[in-house]
């Protein structure tokens, strides 16, 4: 009697809302084509330490609606050494494994496709983070959920700018890519957007505040994306070369939490079900994605390889639409 496959799932990287309703579907999807599924624990410290869990449909139910991950993840130094990686491969020959799941951003991706070097095992990477930044899908997991967090504290917070006449900046997270910044800015309606892919001009940003007070636009909403650098200095700056109010928000991790949206559940249950298809047709190390509306993959080595452009226009549009 032949075996059934045995089918990885792991979450690396940072948190993001969806990741649950992902390891639920490729452990269904799984489970509905004859494989078995083993979920390795706290990242890739799972796969290195040999720490796993079976997972069945019935164990992944009722957690399409939590926000984090039931596998938790945890950063893992050891994981970026030739010895480590040695050590996961192991792991998964030991599990026999054919093919791995990777929930998570581009680093989790570029970690996946170091480990298919040196093991059998298939990768395939679903992405899930709250940047956006993955090459090869116009959205990620958890994505959706974040800007609606984002979209529903900046519109509080406008509420108190506009009471009070304030320049309010929001810090968003976003290290090193801002699509997160823009899509909240344009859709919370601020007059600033800061992405770290432009170099922020304090005298634009501050020309651009004085030109809306002289319009009457005595409030105003400034979104900033991390990466851009210390809000506290662009405040005292704008304070004091313009004379407003100006008050800091700082999001913060509040956007990696809680329940997932409808949209962000959806990608997540269709994702893992290509992911499964991939494997179980023997077409692994694939990046999974979302392309022009239709759920694809390219290979995960040319997704490491390449850096999603932002999309300028949503910042063009937002100039246009902050007059």
């Amino acid at each position: 009697m032949t075996q059934p496959k045995v089918i990885g799932v792991v979450t690396t990287g940072g948190d993001a809302p969806g990741m649950n309703a992902a390891i639920r579907a490729v452990t269904r999807v799984a489970h509905s084509k004859g494989c078995q599924v083993v979920g390795f624990e706290r990242g890739w410290e799972g796969l290195i330490m040999n720490n796993f869990r079976r997972l069945t449909p019935r164990s992944v139910g009722g957690i399409i609606q939590l926000g984090g991950t039931i596998l938790h993840t945890a950063r893992c130094p050891e994981f970026k050494t030739a010895e480590g990686i040695q050590k996961a491969a192991k792991a998964l020959k030991e599990h026999d494994v054919c093919g791995l799941v990777v929930i998570g951003g581009d680093g989790s991706y570029r970690g996946a496709h170091e480990l298919s070097k040196v093991s059998n095992t298939q990768m395939v990477g679903l992405p899930a983070t709250i940047d956006n930044d993955v090459y090869g899908t116009d959205e990620t997991i958890g994505f959706d959920t974040a800007v609606n967090t984002a979209v529903v504290e900046i519109d509080k917070i406008r509420d108190t700018a506009m009471s009070h006449e304030r320049i309010f900046i929001v810090e968003v997270m976003g290290r090193q890519r801002g699509f997160l910044a823009a899509t909240v800015g344009v859709t919370v309606g601020a007059e600033i957007i800061l992405v770290p892919e432009n170099q922020c001009n304090l005298s634009t940003v501050v020309e651009t505040l004085k030109d809306n007070a002289r319009k009457g636009k005595r409030a105003g909403i400034v979104v900033a994306a991390e990466g851009c650098g210390r809000v506290s200095e662009l405040a005292k700056e704008i304070e004091e070369k313009t004379g407003s109010e100006v008050r800091i928000t700082i999001l913060g991790y509040v956007q990696r939490g809680g329940s997932p949206t409808a949209r962000s559940r959806l990608l997540a249950s269709l994702f893992a079900e290509k992911a499964v298809d991939l494997i179980v047709q023997g077409k692994g190390n694939r990046a999974v994605g979302l392309q022009n509306g239709a759920v694809t993959s390219i290979p995960l080595e040319e997704s490491c390889s390449n850096s999603k452009p932002i999309d300028v226009s949503l910042l063009q549009l937002n100039d246009m639409l902050a007059i």
